[in-house]
């Protein structure tokens, strides 16, 4: 199976190029983004050594659909989804902070309980909790946004002294961040899925605020199979779950958790190939539809030639708009 690594395009009117863990993003006069989802996969905010074939398409069909179904609680920043794994959107400045918001103890943050802490992000915890409970309410947990290493835990009360965002957009960000879950929760429902935890990432125009990059993916996101959460809890049993920790966890177990020194565990093509099916299973859980893989014989062809019609209507617009 092919897989996209990376991509090395030059587009009409291309003023920048930026490569994040995941995503090659291409910026048109700059004011427009073109976001491709390679299929690079990271994990402890290391990009791991081989790419996982479809997944870049998984994310950005899962992103596109949520995003749309979004909008009403947010505007978000996106035009047209013009192939696959790509999608057009209108480049916004976005904000230094990920808003994660967790309603069960899981991932990092079971981590840190794990561990003995009880103050994540300024959010004191309730003594007692298993892995995996569901918290009273849902919590907000921001983290730092790196361009390169790591994302750093970060307070509420630290981001407005820093004056990363300041206090008014905070408070927004906040409103936005726990309406998306309760609708990223209600959907997931619908489908026998538990929203576990998730991020949000916002940017802005002018006033504007936006919702920008993915939503409710297996990347951003966690989640539960809703039949069996109880019992599997009663019982202290791991929960089935469709994310990407079973990616953390396999290179846990195999020595590796991005610290310094440690090394890539290497990936056969069996892990490749089980992390693929893993995702297109996510995909066809969470939006109750068929996965349909693109053709991928000449993937950086079938992208340019999307991305450029695209373009083309795009530089049609932002001409008229400047005459």
């Amino acid at each position: 199976m092919t897989a996209l690594k990376e991509t090395s395009f030059q587009f009409p009117n291309q003023t920048k190029f930026y490569k994040g863990k995941v995503r090659d993003v291409y910026t048109i006069n700059d004011e427009y983004l073109v976001m491709v989802a390679s299929d690079r996969i990271s994990a402890f905010d290391v990009v791991l050594p081989r790419a996982i074939p479809y997944k870049g398409q998984v994310l950005n069909q899962i992103a596109a659909k949520f995003l749309a179904a979004t909008k009403d609680i947010i505007p978000n920043w996106v035009i047209s989804v013009p192939d696959a794994t790509v999608t057009i959107g209108k480049k916004c400045d976005a904000f230094p902070v990920e808003m994660v918001i967790r309603g069960y103890l899981a991932g990092h943050a079971w981590r840190e309980y794990a561990a003995g802490r009880r103050m994540v992000c300024g959010v004191s915890l309730p003594e007692g909790l298993k892995e995996n409970d569901r918290l009273p309410a849902p919590i907000i947990t921001p983290t730092t946004k790196a361009h390169e290493g790591h994302d750093e835990d970060i307070s509420r009360e630290e981001i407005l002294a820093k004056g990363l965002v300041s206090e008014a957009d905070y408070i927004q960000l906040e409103n936005y961040t726990r309406k998306l879950f309760a609708r990223g929760t209600e959907m997931a429902l619908e489908k026998g899925l538990l929203l576990v935890d998730t991020k949000y990432e916002f940017g802005k125009i002018g006033n504007q605020i936006y919702l920008i990059d993915e939503i409710h993916t297996p990347d951003s996101s966690r989640y539960f199979y809703a039949e069996g959460y109880a019992q599997r809890q009663a019982d202290a049993t791991e929960q089935k779950q469709l994310s990407k920790e079973f990616v953390r966890r396999w290179l846990i177990e195999n020595g590796f958790q991005g610290k310094d020194g440690q090394v890539v565990p290497e990936m056969s093509d069996e892990k490749v190939k089980e992390i693929s099916d893993r995702y297109i299973e996510l995909y066809e859980k969470i939006t109750a539809e068929t996965f349909v893989p693109v053709d991928n014989s000449a993937i950086a062809n079938r992208i340019e030639a999307n991305v450029l019609a695209a373009i083309t209507h795009l530089k049609t617009k932002y001409e008229i708009r400047n005459r």
